[in-house]
């Protein structure tokens, strides 16, 4: 027989005191911390715990007993609900002040380095439709509010397009209008969501793993470039020409309209076909002349226009002359690499995706860039002693990982390397501090420049440049 679990009490009248990673807020009960998301410092309310430890515990907000100062309202009616944008309810310059304070702290108590004092963050000029891609899911079982369940009435129909509930794989949050792209989104995913209604195509079962209408992914350039391409669970003929005829009819503007049939256990496409119905297999992004073309498959910086900055900011800090070899670790597809190429004598990118580096070659290629090399494969196999002698020692080197930051070995093979300057790239201050802070005895930073990609929520990419010690 298994034992009961106590229930938890409510906190009332408790002063949210700060932010917190993940998005959440903290709260000081006696000698515990509370961890609540979608709070705001000032707040005054009452908290019912959902889990408690000894030293700390997680709960959720009951009641606002006060409102903090800087509290707003939300402007997405799904807020709260669909587990993006969590910081909605707090006003964008406290936001900037909470990235910059994440990045203050994540040197300060996980890499334990001396910095000079922190760049001003920059933000996005854009806080609302910032982003250029967007993916949906569709289901056949969206996710029920617990007022509609308690309503008593019938959903005959359950169909719905949007955003996974958090936490729960198999729950789908329809939704109706999302700020985070710019309004043809919301149009395009709508209408392929009561056109699929109307026309009875099946909308995927997530446990089942059956069902015509899977995923949407929608890209949308700052040159005004959109490519849709649309997941289909079965390779029900009729069904994908029918959908894909309609959306070519009624969407004149899409420049690449694209698909792939998924039957699969899982949402990846890089191993599958994707076919090019209507216009290029591509759509391009443009910064300061250079083209970026972008596959359906090809990693981009969501946020165009803000790139655009953390690009500047990073080839500013790499202090380029034009006599520099560069090398541009995780250089995804060139875009780095191709943006400082330029303002140096010669760049090399490495990169684990072989076909990132097909996407970086073909950058390269239509901007008539001839001082570029890239490579593929495992940063500690490619970047080593006989690599360097062959190519040459760098005098910069960029690197931009993913969040989990670098492997050990990884770190050990720059150090070998030795450049006088590094200008590291991260989306993650945390791992970012730790790999700095293995590389303290021989490097020293003399720059921070935090960068906002993602107006709303708790993300912050920083840039820190290190130079060798003397």
């Amino acid at each position: 027989m298994s034992r009961k679990r106590k229930e938890l009490p409510i906190l009332e009248d408790v002063t949210i005191t700060d932010v917190a990673a993940e998005g959440k807020a903290i709260a000081r009960v006696e000698n515990m911390v509370v961890f609540v998301p979608y709070g705001a410092p000032g707040d005054v309310v009452d908290i019912k715990l959902d889990r408690k430890r000894n030293s700390y515990a997680e709960g959720h907000i009951t009641a606002i007993k006060k409102p903090s100062q800087y509290r707003v309202e939300p402007i997405c009616e799904h807020f709260t609900v669909c587990g993006g944008c969590k910081w909605q309810h707090i006003p964008y310059d406290y936001q900037l002040q909470c990235k910059q304070k994440q990045v203050k702290d994540a040197l300060e108590r996980i890499g334990k380095v001396e910095f000079p004092e922190i760049q001003t963050i920059i933000g996005s000029k854009n806080i609302l439709e910032y982003r250029n891609k967007m993916e949906y899911t569709f289901s056949n079982k969206r996710w029920l509010s617990w007022e509609q369940m308690k309503s008593g009435e019938v959903f005959a129909d359950r169909s719905g397009a949007g955003f996974h509930i958090p936490g729960a794989f198999d729950k789908v949050l329809d939704i109706n209008e999302c700020h985070l792209q710019e309004d043809t989104g919301n149009r395009i995913r709508s209408f392929i969501k009561e056109y699929g209604r109307s026309n009875g195509l099946s909308f995927y079962d997530l446990r089942g793993q059956t069902g015509v209408l899977r995923t949407l992914m929608i890209r949308i350039a700052s040159t005004g470039e959109i490519m849709v391409l649309m997941s289909f669970g079965e390779n029900n003929r009729e069904a994908i020409d029918s959908l894909m005829g309609a959306l070519a009819d009624n969407f004149p503007e899409i420049t690449s309209l694209q698909y792939v049939v998924n039957t699969k256990a899982n949402d990846t496409i890089g191993d599958l076909e994707v076919v090019t119905y209507k216009g290029k297999p591509y759509i391009e992004e443009e910064m300061e002349g250079l083209k970026f073309r972008i596959g359906p498959k090809s990693f981009y910086q969501t946020n165009s226009l803000q790139a655009y900055e953390l690009y500047k900011a990073a080839r500013k800090a790499a202090g380029l002359t034009g006599n520099e070899l560069v090398y541009d670790l995780y250089t995804g597809t060139g875009t780095i690499a191709c943006f400082v190429s330029r303002e140096c004598k010669h760049v090399i990118g490495i990169e684990y995706v072989p076909e990132a580096i097909a996407d970086a070659k073909v950058n390269a290629e239509i901007n008539g860039l001839d001082n570029t090399e890239f490579y593929a494969g495992d940063m500690k196999d490619v970047l080593t002693e006989e690599f360097i002698a062959e190519h040459g020692r760098p005098d910069v080197m960029i690197i931009d990982p993913p969040r989990a930051g670098m492997h050990e070995d990884v770190v050990k093979v720059i150090m070998a390397a030795a450049p006088r300057r590094i200008v590291y790239v991260s989306c993650n201050p945390s791992t970012q501090a730790r790999d700095v802070a293995l590389m303290d005895k021989m490097y020293q930073i003399d720059l921070v420049q935090p960068v906002d990609m993602f107006p709303h929520t708790h993300h912050v990419e920083n840039i820190i440049r290190m130079t060798l010690r003397k």
